[in-house]
């Protein structure tokens, strides 16, 4: 199966290469790697011709990360598709080979791991540890999410269920994917390895008012599937990240 990448960047010439070699570093044979530039000028487009025909980009005015995103999906030519941010990196050269053999033994619709958020000045600092754990979607209710950017999910579901929800400024990867796996049932396989190595500083975790932000956010995905959460769904959701930072 043919697997697509997409990376969304705006002004990521500090770290893009990073995530680039990282994706010409896997051993998968079938990859295209799909860069959605939102006109960026610090230099992120020269690094991005230099790679010639090695990637596939473009570089132009967007709404904001989200919006980037769906563009990728649109372009995607892969059965499956993943998403990598432009400061993200695998963290081996294997990690493609054994999504592509989860999809094909498990016959399942998504695909996700773990994560590892590492220290942004040292890459090789393990600063919080995401296990998420054996697929059960009844999990959503106790506040479980899967690593956004180790979820791998199928085309076809993108092209039935739907993209991004662009009303969403932070919980739009939280709202799609409790769409596709709680609403709808999507299937899903977990491989029980970190698939995904983070700079620390997501744009949601960035203050407590953000944080809060997102929490509104977090409950307005629920409301606009027509879903209802219990009632310490979503306060479980930000205290269950508190043993990420138990780095084992």
């Amino acid at each position: 199966m043919k697997i697509s990448i997409v990376t969304a960047a705006f002004n990521s010439a500090a770290t893009i290469k990073d995530t680039i070699e990282s994706v010409l570093a896997q051993d998968y044979p079938d990859i295209e790697h799909l860069i959605v530039d939102g006109a960026s000028n610090d230099g992120t487009v020269d690094i991005l011709k230099s790679y010639g025909d090695k990637i596939r980009w473009i570089s132009e005015k967007d709404t904001g990360i989200y919006d980037a995103m769906n563009k990728g999906v649109k372009m995607a030519t892969g059965e499956a598709i993943g998403i990598v941010g432009s400061d993200d990196f695998y963290p081996d050269s294997r990690v493609i080979s054994k999504v592509a053999k989860a999809f094909q033994e498990s016959k399942a619709d998504a695909v996700y791991g773990d994560l590892h958020y590492v220290n942004n000045k040292d890459v090789t600092k393990i600063e919080r540890n995401w296990v998420s754990g054996e697929y059960n979607k009844n999990r959503f209710l106790n506040g479980w999410m899967p690593p956004h950017t180790a979820f791998f999910l199928k085309k076809k579901i993108y092209d039935a269920h739907g993209l991004y929800n662009l009303d969403l400024q932070s919980a739009a990867d939280y709202e799609l994917m409790l769409r596709m796996l709680y609403k709808y049932n999507v299937s899903a396989c977990y491989i029980p390895e970190v698939l995904m190595k983070m700079r620390i500083g997501g744009n949601s975790n960035r203050s407590f008012r953000k944080r809060l932000a997102a929490n509104r956010e977090d409950r307005l995905a629920w409301t606009i599937n027509d879903l209802e959460p219990r009632w310490y769904t979503l306060y479980a959701k930000p205290l269950s990240k508190l043993l990420q930072w138990v780095v084992k």
